[in-house]
């Protein structure tokens, strides 16, 4: 198994997908399954949706994490011998006992791979920056530059990797016989 983790435009679903073809393994999208393990663990639709509108994002979060948690416990179990793209959110938490149950699902797989563009953060930061998505509404830009900055800076990718891959100057291509290289 092969698990990518990092930030929002860090290549997870480009590689994943390379990887995938090349490997001739399952490639798996933890943002497309998350919502059937979101909704096994209680999920509570309305009520995120009040906390949404409410502009409660804190407790947005707070609400959202330990869902996040679990699905990344259940697709390590239902998926083996395939890659798996964890969405940038999944690999991040503040809660010391949500990184722990984190850590312990993944403790058994060597190739947790987290995918920076380079080891300077304010230049990784620029380079994603420049990574928005086209159907991200430009009043949205300051909220995914936000986001981005937290997952960037935050421990917990760093903590739950297990290889550091830096894709700048590097096709994905390259990128890829680079992960090849330093499977376990």
């Amino acid at each position: 198994m092969i698990i990518l983790i990092g930030p929002m435009g860090a290549g997870k679903s480009t590689i994943g997908g390379l990887l995938s073809k090349r490997l001739n393994l399952e490639w798996v999208q933890l943002d497309e399954l998350r919502w059937a393990y979101y909704e096994e663990s209680g999920y509570d639709k309305a009520a995120a949706k009040r906390m949404h509108e409410s502009g409660d994002m804190a407790g947005l979060a707070a609400f959202w994490k330990p869902l996040e948690a679990y699905s990344v416990e259940r697709v390590v179990v239902d998926y083996s011998n395939c890659v798996i793209d964890f969405g940038a959110g999944h690999s991040v938490y503040d809660d010391d006992g949500l990184l722990e149950r984190v850590k312990k699902a993944l403790a058994p797989y060597p190739n947790v791979v987290l995918l920076m563009p380079t080891p300077d953060v304010d230049e990784t930061l620029r380079i994603l920056n420049e990574r928005i998505p086209a159907e991200v509404p430009a009043e949205s830009h300051e909220i995914f530059i936000s986001m981005n900055e937290h997952f960037v800076k935050h421990r917990s990718n760093y903590e739950l990797a297990k290889v550091t891959v830096y894709t700048e100057g590097k096709s994905p291509e390259q990128t890829c016989d680079e992960i090849v290289g330093k499977l376990k």
